[in-house]
């Protein structure tokens, strides 16, 4: 068994295609997992009790399980409109107050995290290897303590000090539990290992994420674990590159956001804004731009058009008269291997496939060979999930 946890979407507000670029590079790793015959187990959180979330709610004059519910609602909605699995669990972070308590207790009784002004932080140089996911220069740790008392923070640098692991309750503060160390709520970074350990009691085979998820979050996620548990926390990590637009990131806080929506009122269908989407490595910038989007829709187009045409040949062969594999069978399969084995090279197998179909000769097919090339293109769509 394959065992995942992805991080998910911080539900302050509604998710737009640069996640779901990262959701769908994660959906086809665990579809062609499931490809090759394993059976895969996955996680997915939504950070509904962050910074983010209670300004935005404070802001718009709601409630916070207002904001956060109706993107949580839109975010599944959108996801089965792109066809992407749902994972097993879907935790909610407001849901596991009592294991981020519990996590902290821990850390607490360790002597790697302390109180300081109501607020709990995590001594990062208590952690032996801290940084040691993202390779972090512990020489320039500065010699004055430090300590970062908010959930996140813009840029990809490094903070090099204490992180939070619990904010105390303020004076109007709308959003506390109580814990033994006094009311409040935990931090970001504490809120991922609590919904990874109330699901998942030994070592994850792979933990996803954003690549901005790798400057900070998943150092923090692993020491807070890896302290508190006898095991390493995941055997591989998987981080996505962004979503470029106009040579700059995508992103909600830039307001130079594009939802699923904007796309199909421009004429694009949900399997072309898939395709669009996973064809580009996942450890490159892909950019967003009119052209390459019409570009891989006209590719799609083309290719299910022959792909029409071949299925219908195919429905003229009777599947009892089938032998056995022909080149046409064995091709498709190894292209789409061999480029998946290479590191999930999406884009390059949706090429040659769809290189290798245009080639195809559907004037001169024999019902059996298209029978054959249907089956095969269908095992493959499983992962892709862009072709019928």
């Amino acid at each position: 068994m394959v065992s995942v946890f992805t991080c998910g979407p911080s539900v302050y507000q509604r998710a737009h295609i640069g996640n779901f670029r990262t959701f769908l590079i994660e959906d086809i790793l665990l579809r062609y997992l499931e490809f090759l015959g394993y059976r895969v187990i996955r996680g997915m959180n939504f950070t509904d009790i962050e910074d983010k979330a209670i300004n935005e709610a404070e802001k718009r004059n709601l409630s916070l399980k207002t904001i956060t519910e109706n993107n949580i609602r839109k975010f599944i909605h959108e996801m089965k409109m792109l066809r992407m699995k749902k994972p097993e669990f879907l935790p909610r972070a407001s849901e596991n107050i009592d294991m981020a308590i519990n996590i902290i207790e821990i850390l607490l009784r360790k002597g790697i995290a302390y109180k300081y002004k109501n607020n709990i932080y995590f001594d990062a140089l208590k952690f032996k290897g801290f940084g040691k996911l993202y390779g972090l220069d512990l020489s320039k740790w500065p010699e004055e303590k430090k300590r970062f008392h908010k959930d996140t923070y813009p840029g990809i640098q490094w903070n090099l000090g204490d992180f939070i692991l619990w904010h105390g309750c303020k004076e109007n503060d709308k959003y506390c539990w109580n814990s033994p160390f006094g009311p409040g709520r935990p931090a970001w970074n504490v809120q991922d290992p609590s919904m990874v350990l109330k699901h998942f009691s030994e070592t994850l085979s792979i933990y996803c994420g954003g690549i901005d998820n790798l400057y900070r979050h998943h150092d923090y996620s692993l020491a807070i674990i890896e302290s508190v548990k006898p095991y390493p926390m995941a055997r591989y990590w998987l981080h996505c590159q962004h979503l470029y637009i106009d040579g700059k990131k995508m992103s909600k806080s830039r307001g130079n956001i594009l939802y699923i929506d904007d796309l199909r009122k421009k004429g694009y269908s949900l399997k072309e804004i898939r395709c669009f989407l996973i064809c580009g490595h996942y450890r490159e910038i892909l950019n967003y731009s009119e052209t390459n989007l019409k570009n891989i829709s006209l590719q799609l187009k083309a290719l299910r058009k022959t792909v029409f045409k071949i299925d219908n040949i195919a429905k003229r062969f009777s599947n009892d008269r089938i032998s056995g594999a022909n080149k046409y069978k064995k091709n498709l399969i190894n292209i789409f291997k061999r480029n998946m084995d290479n590191d999930l090279h999406v884009k390059e197998a949706f090429n040659e496939i769809a290189d290798f179909v245009s080639r195809i000769n559907t004037d001169k097919l024999k019902p059996e060979n298209a029978y054959k090339i249907i089956q095969s293109l269908k095992k493959i769509d499983k992962v892709l999930m862009v072709i019928f």
